[in-house]
Parts: C-alpha cells; structure tokens; sequence
C-alpha cells in the first residue's frame, strides 16, 4: 500500500514538472539571441534562437537589426546550411567614431532566407550565428527581428522591454553590454563564448567547465557505489533476521 501511494506521488509530482516545463517553453517562446550579456570593445559570437510559434506554417525568413547609432565595426556571418545570409550595409550622412575606428558604412541588420523546400517546422527551432565586435560601450541595445512564415504572417519582435513591467507580447531580443574590468579586456564578460576579429574561438572556458564536469561524475559515482554498499548490507542483515 505504501509503495503504492509513493508510486501515485511520484507520478502526481512527474506531471506537475512536465506542466512547468510545457508552460516554461510557451512563455518562453520568442527569438532571443545568446549570449544577451557581452563587454565593451569585445569580439563575441551570438546566436539568434528563432522557435516556430505557428502550429501549420513554417518560417522561412529571419531578419535581424543592428543598432545604426552605435554601428559595430565587423560582422561576420557563420554558414548555414539550406539558409542564405544577406547584410544590409548602410552609408552614414558623416564618418562614424567607434572607438579608434572610424566608419562611412556599417552593416546595420542581416537577413536569412530559407532555399526552397526549407523551412523551420512547426514544433522546431533554429540557430543562426555571426561574429561581430568590437562591441559599442556599455549599455543596452535592442535587436529587432523579424519573423517571416510561408503562409506569409510576419511577426516582428521589436517591443522593448522595460525594467519592473510586464514582458510584452513580441519582445525585442536584447543584448547587455557590460564594462571590462580585466586587463585583456573580456574579465567582465559572462558570455559565453568570445570571438576575436580572425574569427578564433577560446576553449579555456570550455576545458575548464569539462574538469569540473569530470569531477562532478567521480563524485556522484563514489556516492553511488557507498549507497550502493550499505543497501547490500541492510538487504544482508534482514534476510539473516528472517531466516532466524
């Protein structure tokens, strides 16, 4: 009976996370980029997370906008397969000051566009990625995008958020950038990945997090074998009481 009534609570508590779970997804279902939180005058790779909200067509088409007042110098598209990238260049009135650069033109919004017979399904998403840096100063900047499905809806994700208020329906993803506070310049970064002007990459992050990953499981695995240990002796010592 009492395994019983703790089977029906472990199934009643299952449900009651996989409802939180499914209801996590649905509020969470909008086009964010990743990392939302780089430092001033570092290179980053970011990922745009476009999910299909739709429940019969698929998107084809995403755009992305860049901040024109405080351009960023370089911006790199990573390839993606059955997708084409097109950047958007925009001349400036007047030469730009970006730091120590100084700019007529920059690229000002990208837009993927899906080959034919692609598509991102209903109940899927996709990653598009690019490289762009030096990052303007700190501050907060909104990157519109927009959404285009093959029953031709378009949904634009450009409402901006605003601290202490209720989220809006069709937020813009948004992008944090924080002072540097290292001597390299990137200390005060938490993002996760940064990319310098050549397109490299840093694993240190990576192997560092792999270390501490390694040590988790040694330590999950030694408590399992002591659990495992002292069941074999309770089990050990009820069945000589029963054959007593």
């Amino acid at each position: 009976m009492i395994t019983r009534n703790l089977a029906r609570a472990g199934l009643a508590a299952g449900g009651a996370v996989t409802l939180g779970v499914v209801l996590a997804a649905t509020a969470a279902a909008h086009v964010t980029i990743r990392p939302d939180v780089d430092t001033a005058g570092s290179y980053a790779k970011i990922t745009v997370r476009v999910p299909n909200e739709s429940d019969t067509a698929g998107t084809v088409q995403v755009k992305l906008d860049l901040p024109a007042d405080t351009p960023i110098p370089s911006v790199r598209v990573q390839p993606h397969a059955g997708w084409t990238a097109e950047l958007t260049t925009t001349q400036f009135p007047e030469p730009v000051q970006v730091g120590d650069r100084t700019l007529e033109e920059a690229v000002t919004s990208i837009t993927w566009t899906a080959d034919p017979g692609v598509r991102i399904d209903p109940g899927e998403f996709d990653e598009f990625a690019i490289s762009v840096g030096p990052l303007p100063e700190a501050g907060t900047y909104f990157l519109p995008a927009t959404q285009t499905y093959d029953d031709g809806e378009v949904v634009a994700w450009a409402e901006e958020t605003v601290e202490g208020q209720e989220e809006p329906e069709h937020p813009a993803p948004v992008l944090e950038v924080v002072e540097a506070t290292g001597e390299d310049g990137h200390g005060g970064a938490p993002a996760a990945e940064n990319v310098s002007d050549d397109g490299g990459t840093s694993d240190d992050a990576s192997a560092a997090s792999g270390d501490s990953s390694d040590d988790l499981a040694r330590g999950v695995g030694i408590g399992g074998l002591v659990v495992g240990a002292a069941g074999v002796g309770v089990g050990a010592a009820a069945l000589r009481r029963r054959n007593a």
